[in-house]
C-alpha cells in the first residue's frame, strides 16, 4: 500500500449530520425582530462610489473558468470607465492565495477583511455567471447605511427539509433565507470584519462544505446572534437574456457559453461501480434510461455476469466507501486496454446523467491537461483541508489526470475508503485542481431549490430513494429528440 493514505477518509459524509442542526424554535425566538430591523435600510444622499467597493470574483483554476472570470473583471473596469470613476478592486479568488480551499470564503475572509476594509466600505462576491450592471449597484449600495452590519443577497429558501443542507430547519424550511450566488451578494466591512475574527478562533461546526450558500449564511446568522440576509431584490435571479427590467444591480449569464463543438461519444468512457445485489433493479434502470448515449461503457461488479454484462475487478464489495475498486477501474482506464479515450466518467449504478450534455460540457475543457469536473465538496477547509468531486454526481477525468493519480503514488487506506474523498486528498497534494460544475448533483431533484433548477440543464442527480428514476430521467435529463413525452405522467414542479 502506498505511503499516502486516505487520512480523514474514516470521516464520512453522513457523519456531517451529527453537527448542530437549528430548530424552527430557535430561529424564529431570536431573529425575526433582526429582520425587520434590517428591513428598512435607511437611505442617504451620499452616493456609494466604485473606490469604496471591492469585487471577489469567485473563480477557479481551470483556464476556462479562468477566462470566464477575466471577462467578467474586464467588464467592470470598463464599467468604471464609463462612469468616469477610477478602477475598483477585484480579485480573483483562485488567485488570491495558494489555498485552494479560499472557494469556500471563510478561510480567505480574514486576508479579505485586512486587506481591503481600511479603504473599502462594501464586499461584493460575484459568480462567474453574474453580470453586473454598476450604476444600478452602487445605487443599491447606496441605500446602507455603512456603519452599520449588512448581508444582503437574494433570498433563496428550501421548500421540504434536505440532505444537502444536513435538515436544518426541518421545522419549517422556508424560515430561513440564504444568498443565490449567481446572482450577487454582499457584505458591509464592518460585518466582513467581525465574521473575519471569528473564523480564526469559531470554526464552522461541520467539517463539511457542500452547499456554500447556506453554509456562509448559516455562520453569519451565527444562531441569531448575527443578521439575517437582507432581501435586495435589485440582485436578479433572471437570465440576462430574458432580464426585461432596467432596475437591476446584477443579472445571470448562462452557464455555459459556447465552447466549440461537443466531444465524440467515443471520447467518454463510462464506468459504472455495481454489485450483485443490484444487477435485478438498478443496472436494468440504468440500460432503460442513459445507456444508450454511451459508445463504451463497463459495468464493474463483485462478480463476472455475461448476461449484463458486468466486469469483476478481483476487488471484493464492500457497503460502502469503494476506493479499492475505484482505483482498479483507474488502473483498467489507464491501461488502455480497453480504451483510448481521453475521458473517463466513473458513476454509481443509482445515477442518473444526460451523456450529450455531459460531452457538451466537456467541449469547455482541454483533455491534455490534468482535469477533474463534477460536484465539489470539501472536508476540514477550515484548516487546510481538501476538496473532492463528489462520487454520486460523477467524477470525470481527464486521461492525462488519471495517469497523474497513479503516478503520484495515491493509494487506499483501506478497501472500503470513500474513494471521492481519497481522491481529492490526492489530487490536492499533486496540484491538480478540482473543477466545480453546478450542472452535477449528488442528491435528487426535490433536494435542490427549484428556481436553481429551472435555469440549469441539470448533468446528473444521484439515489432513487422516494422517486420515479425512468420519470426524473425522462423530464431532467434526457435530450428532446430522446424524450418520450407519453411517459411522463408528473411536471417539473411535481418532480
Amino acid at each position: 500500500m502506498s505511503g499516502y493514505t486516505a487520512g480523514h477518509g474514516f470521516v464520512y459524509f453522513c457523519c456531517s449530520l451529527l453537527f448542530f442542526v437549528p430548530s424552527c424554535k430557535a430561529f424564529n425566538g431570536g431573529i425575526s425582530e433582526k429582520k425587520q430591523e434590517r428591513s428598512d435600510p435607511q437611505m442617504f444622499d451620499q452616493l456609494t462610489e466604485v473606490r469604496d467597493v471591492v469585487f471577489v470574483i469567485q473563480s477557479q483554476k481551470n483556464s476556462y473558468h479562468t477566462h470566464r472570470a477575466e471577462q467578467r473583471r474586464t467588464e467592470l473596469l470598463h464599467q468604471a470607465q464609463t462612469l468616469n470613476q477610477s478602477s475598483p478592486d477585484v480579485v480573483l479568488l483562485h488567485k488570491f492565495s495558494d489555498y485552494d480551499g479560499n472557494w469556500s470564503i471563510l478561510p480567505a475572509l480574514p486576508r479579505l477583511a485586512s486587506q481591503y476594509c481600511q479603504t473599502s466600505l462594501w464586499i461584493v462576491f460575484l459568480a462567474e455567471e453574474t453580470n453586473v450592471n454598476l450604476h444600478n449597484l452602487l445605487q443599491v449600495l447606496s441605500k446602507f447605511n455603512t456603519t452599520k452590519e449588512w448581508f444582503l443577497g437574494r433570498p433563496l429558501h428550501d421548500d421540504e427539509p434536505t440532505i444537502i443542507h444536513h435538515y436544518a430547519f426541518s421545522e419549517d424550511p422556508s424560515s430561513f433565507s440564504y444568498p443565490d450566488f449567481m446572482a450577487g451578494w454582499a457584505l458591509s466591512c464592518p460585518l466582513a470584519k467581525r465574521t473575519a475574527e471569528r473564523v480564526n478562533y469559531e470554526p464552522p461546526k461541520s467539517d463539511f462544505t457542500i452547499d456554500l450558500q447556506h453554509e456562509i449564511a448559516l455562520y453569519i446568522w451565527e444562531e441569531s446572534r448575527g443578521p439575517a440576509l437582507t432581501v435586495v431584490n435589485e440582485f436578479c435571479s433572471e437570465l440576462q437574456s430574458l432580464s426585461s427590467t432596467g432596475v437591476c444591480a446584477t443579472t445571470i449569464n448562462t452557464y455555459l457559453s459556447a465552447c466549440g463543438n461537443s466531444v465524440q461519444k467515443e471520447d467518454v468512457f463510462v464506468a459504472v461501480k455495481t454489485c450483485q445485489r443490484f444487477h435485478g433493479d438498478r443496472v436494468p434502470l440504468v440500460k432503460q434510461t442513459w445507456e444508450k448515449d454511451a459508445a463504451s461503457l463497463e459495468y464493474y461488479s463483485d462478480i463476472t455476469d455475461s448476461c449484463l454484462p458486468t466486469i469483476h475487478l478481483g476487488v471484493p464489495n464492500t457497503e460502502r466507501g469503494h476506493c479499492a475498486k475505484t482505483f482498479a477501474i483507474l488502473k483498467r482506464f489507464a491501461s488502455e486496454a480497453v480504451t483510448q479515450a481521453p475521458w473517463l466518467l466513473i458513476v454509481d449504478d443509482d445515477t442518473l446523467i444526460s451523456l450529450p450534455r455531459l460531452r457538451r460540457l466537456l467541449g469547455c475543457y482541454d483533455p491534455n491537461k490534468a482535469v477533474s469536473v463534477g460536484e465539489r465538496y470539501g472536508y476540514g477547509l477550515s484548516r487546510d483541508g481538501y476538496s473532492y468531486i463528489t462520487g454520486g454526481g460523477g467524477m470525470v477525468f481527464s486521461r492525462v489526470a488519471v495517469q497523474n493519480i497513479l503516478a503520484g503514488g495515491c493509494g487506499c487506506r483501506s478497501s472500503d475508503a470513500p474513494d471521492d474523498m481519497v481522491l481529492g486528498m490526492c489530487l490536492t497534494t499533486l496540484g491538480v485542481p478540482v473543477t466545480h460544475s453546478p450542472l452535477f448533483h449528488q442528491a435528487r431533484p426535490q433536494d435542490y431549490v427549484k428556481e436553481l433548477l429551472a435555469r440549469q440543464s441539470p448533468i446528473s442527480f444521484h439515489k432513487h430513494w422516494n422517486i420515479n428514476p425512468v420519470a426524473v430521467y425522462q423530464h431532467w435529463l434526457a435530450e428532446p429528440n430522446n424524450s418520450r413525452a407519453h411517459s411522463l405522467t408528473k411536471t417539473r414542479e411535481e418532480l
